[in-house]
């Protein structure tokens, strides 16, 4: 148990606690919906999960979310699976991303960047035009709400264009990044069938251009579906045979006409990583994301019309739909296309100085990669602006929270942020009034009764348990596409503590309220009843200069055994030579757990990831048991499919 409380890396200022908005929404909900006045965020979280109903009707009111038919109660029926949220109420997510358009109709909400690193902006009153326009020609294709409409897209303006016109006639977005091949992406289109493909004809990452028209061509012979192919020329070529050029569609001047659709009508489609099969076609809901992210980006990232909010991500992975919703809290929205290295690994810091952003968010991976690479971004960059350094993808370890407060600033608010694609928000993380520990992310959700248990269900203080969510979340899924019978949702997480939905992390919740990550429960290191998540491994051993990336698996063997290898892919020049071994085991016994220590330490040519840049834990273990490759994995989710040959191989040999 935590008997002393660690000083706080960082704890913000009286006056900037005073402004946060979460505290000025505490205030007003407890002048107006009985929550607490004092206690400060603690309070307010305990009556934010104990009185729900109450909780979530303060955010409708607060962020002003325009019912056009009103609704019965906030919460129908709180069963989890099939939580029924604000039943009878109808509206538009698109009517609510455009409203700064009413008030500040030339300043600007998406600012676009590329490899040039020149930001180009998009004011608010030339979006809301290309919506309207977009949207009427989509009408009149003969799109109708529920129909689906696709996108093979950078991260653009146009991408953000066409899925509020998408969301503006109650159709259902879902899009992939060009750096997906055909087999990925017809994985997941083919699925709920499109009726609608907007493509680009390529686009540039790393100073070179990519032509992707070979795979639009294999898209439209795929999907049967399609009654249209928008072309986007981001490469500068003709519109192909049939298509429909985007500029045409866009050019008009109609006013959006927003489809009013019940709350729990889709938006949009997301996937799964689908690393062991067909990904998951996750449905989320027009209201449950407007309330979900106007609470996560309003109250917890204190995002507002003042703020610049910059995220590298792509169109195929969920915090791309997150970074779009800043448009809801009247945020101007930096979209950054392009490598997060190029032409240098301090991109994206060159990127957050352009842009002017306010709060800024990129993954784990790449702190840890600006901090082995020796950037100094405060000393050759220009980050005053920057109150707001978030992480997510990963665990952020101790030494990137440490690299952060010394590199950016002592003045920063660090917030590492742990949810997924499978609510499309954070279960824990940013919380503007509260100080910040290394290695933590500083509290559970307002909303989400976030707990740890242990496989009995017991609720754990202090130790490594199960990340569960025990109330429903409005961004919740409201069902899986093809599962007719909600097996496939049930058993994605309810099948382990019925009625609770368990993630698959393993999470330890402080006594004083923080919470720990420590990597995926599913892929857990069992070492004589000892579980350790592999985070934990993946940033000790890292920090040694001549490990680029590590892979650590548990292999439960037939006979009752337990094989633990350490998979390391080594920098340039680096060689897994004795000295080196004995570092990596020294490292893991001293500041882990001599059990934890691997059985054996094993040079790879490289890491697989998913396409979303997750390092493929479980594949590589069944790999490992012998599974078959084509049962392991899904082959089209793997960025580097090449290098399973290994694994295959030494499976082969140990057999």
């Amino acid at each position: 148990m935590t008997t002393a409380i660690p000083e706080p890396l960082w704890r913000p200022d009286p006056q900037r606690v005073a402004d946060a908005q979460v505290t000025r929404f505490q205030a007003w909900a407890a002048e107006h919906h009985g929550a607490p006045a004092d206690g400060g965020y603690p309070a307010l979280h305990r009556w934010s999960v104990t009185e729900l109903e109450a909780f979530w009707r303060a955010v409708t009111q607060w962020f002003d979310v325009r019912f056009s038919t009103p609704y019965a109660r906030v919460l129908g029926d709180r069963a989890m699976p099939g939580a029924e949220w604000f039943p009878g109420a109808t509206l538009n997510y698109a009517e609510h991303a455009l409203r700064a358009a009413d008030t500040r109709p030339d300043e600007p909400a998406l600012l676009h960047v590329d490899e040039t690193h020149e930001p180009r902006p998009v004011t608010w009153s030339e979006l809301r035009r290309q919506v309207g326009s977009l949207a009427a020609e989509l009408r009149g294709l003969g799109v109708r709400p529920g129909d689906r409409v696709s996108g093979y897209l950078p991260n653009i303006p146009q991408a953000v264009v066409a899925l509020l016109a998408t969301a503006a006639v109650g159709a259902v977005w879902t899009s992939c990044a060009p750096d997906f091949g055909a087999r990925s992406v017809l994985d997941r289109f083919q699925q709920v069938e499109p009726v609608v493909l907007f493509t680009v004809d390529g686009y540039r990452y790393g100073g070179k251009e990519h032509d992707r028209r070979d795979v639009v061509a294999e898209l439209r012979r795929e999907l049967p579906t399609l009654r249209a192919v928008v072309h986007i020329p981001l490469l500068g070529t003709d519109a192909p045979d049939g298509t429909l050029d985007w500029s045409a569609l866009t050019s008009g001047d109609t006013p959006p006409v927003f489809e009013q659709v019940a709350f729990a009508h889709p938006l949009w489609v997301l996937y799964s990583s689908g690393t062991t099969g067909l990904p998951k076609a996750i449905v989320q809901s027009q209201g449950g994301i407007l309330v979900e992210h106007l609470k996560q980006l309003g109250l917890h990232c204190d995002l507002g019309p003042e703020d610049r909010f910059f995220w590298y991500t792509s169109t195929g992975w969920m915090m791309w739909n997150f970074l779009v919703s800043g448009l809801l809290t009247g945020t101007t929205v930096v979209l950054y296309d392009g490598s997060p290295g190029h032409p240098d690994t301090a991109a994206q810091w060159r990127i957050a100085e352009r842009t002017g952003a306010t709060l800024y968010g990129t993954s784990a991976a790449y702190v840890m990669a600006c901090r082995k690479a020796d950037v100094h971004p405060a000393r050759d960059f220009d980050l005053s602006r920057v109150r707001c350094v978030a992480t997510t993808g990963s665990p952020l370890p101790p030494d990137g929270f440490r690299w952060l407060h010394d590199e950016v600033r002592a003045d920063l608010w660090i917030a590492s942020v742990s949810g997924g694609t499978d609510v499309c928000s954070c279960f824990a993380g940013a919380v503007p009034t509260l100080p910040v520990h290394t290695g933590e992310l500083q509290a559970p959700g307002l909303g989400t009764d976030l707990q740890s248990w242990d496989p009995q269900g017991r609720p754990l203080v202090d130790e490594v348990g199960e990340l569960v969510v025990t109330n429903p979340m409005p961004s919740m899924p409201v069902r899986f596409w093809n599962d007719p019978d909600g097996s496939r949702y049930h058993d994605s997480y309810f099948d382990t503590y019925p009625g609770v939905w368990r993630h698959g992390d393993w999470i330890t919740l402080t006594s004083r309220g923080s919470v720990i990550i420590h990597g995926r429960s599913d892929s857990t290191l069992n070492r004589q009843g000892v579980r350790m998540g592999s985070a934990d491994i993946y940033e000790a051993v890292e920090r040694l200069p001549e490990i680029k990336e590590s892979l650590v698996i548990g292999v439960e063997e037939p006979d009752g055994g337990y094989w633990m290898p350490l998979f390391v892919h080594l920098a340039p020049g680096a060689a897994l030579d004795q000295p080196l071994l004995d570092r990596i085991k020294r490292t893991i016994r001293t500041e882990l757990s001599p059990r934890h220590v691997p059985d054996e330490v094993i040079e790879v040519p490289g890491i697989p990831h998913t396409l979303t840049g997750k390092r493929i834990e479980v594949p590589v273990k069944r790999l490992l048991q012998g599974t078959p490759l084509e049962k392991a994995v899904n082959p089209g989710s793997i960025d580097r499919l090449d290098l399973l040959a290994f694994y295959v191989d030494l499976a082969r040999k140990r057999a």
